[in-house]
C-alpha cells in the first residue's frame, strides 16, 4: 500500500471534489457566503465510528476554518453537553443520546445524518436473541453512556423494562472485552473499532449489528449536533461544517485506506488494520438515503417507551431539529 503525505491526502480531497468524483459541484464552496468565523471546535470521543469528524479537518480549512480544534469528551452524552454548553460547536453523534440532552432542555440543533449502524450487540452462547439479556449482566462503559441507552432502547422494542429486567455492570471497554472472553459477563455492545478486535480475536458471537439488523439499519445512527447560538449566528459557517463532514464521510466510503490511515496518524486508534476494517463495515456515504427527521422519530419512541426521555417525538423534532442545510447539500452533492 502507498501511504500518502498529508499535503497529497488534502489534494486528493480537493481535486475528487472537483472533478465531481464525490458529488460536489466545484464551485459551491465558493458560491457560499463566507464563514461568520474563522474557528471551529469539535468533540474527539473513544471510539472511530465518526471517523468524517476527523477526517473533515483538512476539508474544513478548505472551507476557509483557519482554527479547527477537537474537545476530549469521555461519553456520547458528555460530548453532547459539552456542544449544549458552548465548550464545542459540533459533534457528530450517535442519535440516541443526544436526545436526553435535548430532552432536558439543552440549546443543542439536529442538522442531519453521517451515517447508519456502527453498534455490535456481542454475547456469550448464553445470548441468542435480545430478549434473552432478561436477568443477564451487560457491561457498558457507563449508564447514560451511547452504549447504555442504545440497548436500553433495543430491550424496550422487544418488550423488555431495561431499569429492571437488565443487570448492568459498567466497565472500561478494555475490560468488558477480557470479561466477554472469561464469561463473567453475558454481554457487551460494542462500537468500532471495538467489534473489528473482538471478531479478530474471536470473542463472543454477534447478536445484533445495527448496520444490518431491521429495525435498527433502516435509520441513522450518528448524525450532526451544533450549539444551537453558533448556528444562529453563524449560518454560513454551519453550512460549511457540515458540508466537510459529509464530504468527509463520502471519503470514508470511498477512499477507505486512506481515511483509516489520517485516522492512525492523528492518533484516533492505534491499529490500522482496525481502523481500515472499520471504514469498510460501517455504512459511510448513504447519508443521502436516510432521513434524519424519521430518525429522531423512532428513537424518541424508543426511549419514551423506556421512560428515559418525556417529550413526544414532535416536541423534540419542532424544538432541536434543523434540515434546511442538509437538504440544500443533498441537492448540491448528488452522486
Amino acid at each position: 500500500m502507498t501511504i500518502q503525505t498529508r499535503r497529497e491526502f488534502l489534494t486528493a480531497l480537493t481535486v475528487g471534489a472537483g472533478s465531481g468524483a464525490l458529488g460536489l459541484k466545484p464551485c459551491s464552496a465558493v458560491a457560499d457566503a463566507p464563514p461568520e468565523t474563522k474557528k471551529i471546535r469539535l468533540i474527539r470521543i473513544p471510539g472511530i465510528c465518526v471517523a468524517p469528524q476527523y477526517v473533515a479537518a483538512d476539508l474544513l480549512r478548505t472551507e476557509g476554518f483557519t482554527d479547527v480544534s477537537y474537545i476530549q469528551t469521555p461519553t456520547g452524552v458528555e460530548a453532547s453537553r459539552a456542544v449544549a454548553s458552548g465548550d464545542a460547536d459540533f459533534t457528530i453523534i450517535f442519535s440516541a443520546p443526544v436526545l436526553l440532552t435535548i430532552d432536558a432542555g439543552a440549546p443543542l440543533v439536529l442538522l442531519g445524518g453521517v451515517h447508519v449502524g456502527c453498534f455490535e450487540l456481542f454475547a456469550t452462547e448464553r445470548v441468542r436473541t435480545i430478549r434473552d439479556l432478561k436477568g443477564k449482566t451487560v457491561a457498558v462503559q457507563s449508564l447514560q453512556s451511547s452504549q447504555h441507552i442504545f440497548l436500553s432502547s433495543m430491550a424496550a422494542y422487544v418488550g423488555l423494562n431495561p431499569s429492571k429486567d437488565i443487570n448492568w455492570a459498567t466497565y472500561s471497554s478494555a475490560e468488558s472485552i477480557q470479561r466477554l472472553a472469561a464469561g463473567s459477563i453475558d454481554a457487551f455492545l460494542a462500537f468500532p473499532p471495538e467489534p473489528q478486535e473482538l471478531r479478530a480475536r474471536k470473542i463472543g458471537r454477534v447478536v445484533v449489528n445495527s448496520g444490518a439488523d431491521r429495525p435498527w439499519s433502516q435509520y441513522l445512527c450518528c448524525m450532526v449536533a451544533g450549539n444551537r447560538e453558533f448556528v444562529l449566528k453563524n449560518p454560513g459557517a454551519t453550512k460549511r461544517v457540515l458540508r466537510a463532514i459529509l464530504k468527509a464521510s463520502d471519503l470514508c466510503a470511498l477512499e477507505p485506506e486512506r481515511a483509516a490511515r489520517t485516522v492512525i496518524d492523528n492518533g484516533y486508534a492505534t491499529k490500522y488494520e482496525y481502523a481500515l476494517q472499520t471504514m469498510r463495515d460501517v455504512t459511510y456515504g448513504k447519508w443521502r438515503e436516510y432521513d434524519p427527521e424519521d430518525t429522531v422519530r423512532f428513537y424518541a419512541l424508543r426511549l419514551h417507551e423506556a421512560g428515559m426521555i418525556r417529550s413526544s417525538p414532535q416536541k423534540i423534532i419542532g424544538q432541536a431539529g434543523d434540515w434546511r442545510f442538509h437538504k440544500e447539500l443533498r441537492q448540491e452533492m448528488k452522486s
